[in-house]
């Protein structure tokens, strides 16, 4: 069944905006009586029926509500220095949203190659991976901070940094991540964090990881701390 995000629905009938309303006439096809889902990014799934279809706008009534649809166990945030080619970004965000995250944040570090993130089009790549993996929960995508703003603004359960300084005191997220937990991830630039911007991080209370033994792209090791948190808190 076709999938549209609808984040402001708020009774039984609900009217396609004229981008979607357009790809559900000329692309999609459907017409009067068939039967389409909606997710509103908070975790509601409503099944609706097309009441009235025309040029610009598909007009649906809704049939069914499903709250809490898909609901992980835990709550995950990762923020992650942008890469240079902003298709590697974009890359990281389309499939850590299939996998499950609930917030992202980009970061802004001394060694960033990219300082500057256009919001709308991550936002946009977002909102298509959420429609592909058909999950109700729509990530949060807030706006690029320094690395010491950040430190001092966000908090969680479990806090950790990712960095490929050699560190005795470096271990696994296996032997941290416990369910029903809110996780809060550092991931990096290429160039990795620099020294003062690790002690910062340990300073506050930040626990330091490793994600194996080989040094990881940022993306890559972004989508790995993504994929061990969830498989480990599988249910």
């Amino acid at each position: 069944m076709h999938l549209f995000y609808t984040p402001d629905i708020n009774a039984n009938t609900y009217t396609l905006n004229e981008e979607e309303s357009n790809h559900c006439n000329k692309v999609l096809r459907l017409k009067q009586g068939d039967k389409v889902c909606l997710i509103d990014g908070v975790g509601g799934l409503y099944t609706a029926e097309i009441a009235e279809a025309t040029k610009k706008a598909v007009h649906l009534h809704i049939l069914h509500k499903q709250i809490e649809f898909g609901k992980r166990n835990h709550y995950l945030h990762i923020a992650i220095a942008p890469t240079k080619n902003i298709d590697r970004l974009e890359w990281f965000l389309e499939k850590a949203t299939e996998i499950g995250i609930d917030e992202i944040t980009p970061l802004i570090c001394d060694r960033s190659e990219r300082k500057v993130v256009k919001e709308e089009r991550l936002e946009k790549v977002i909102t298509s991976a959420v429609k592909q993996s058909l999950t109700a929960y729509h990530p949060v995508l807030n706006t690029a901070i320094t690395f010491k703003d950040f430190i001092k603004q966000y908090k969680a359960d479990t806090k950790l940094i990712a960095h490929c300084i050699n560190d005795d005191d470096k271990t696994v997220i296996s032997s941290i991540v416990k369910p029903h937990q809110n996780y809060l991830i550092l991931i990096g630039p290429e160039g990795d964090f620099t020294p003062v911007e690790i002690e910062l991080a340990l300073q506050n209370k930040y626990k330091p990881v490793t994600l194996g033994n080989t040094r990881l792209r940022t993306e890559t090791a972004g989508l790995a701390a993504c994929f061990e948190v969830n498989f480990l808190n599988r249910e």
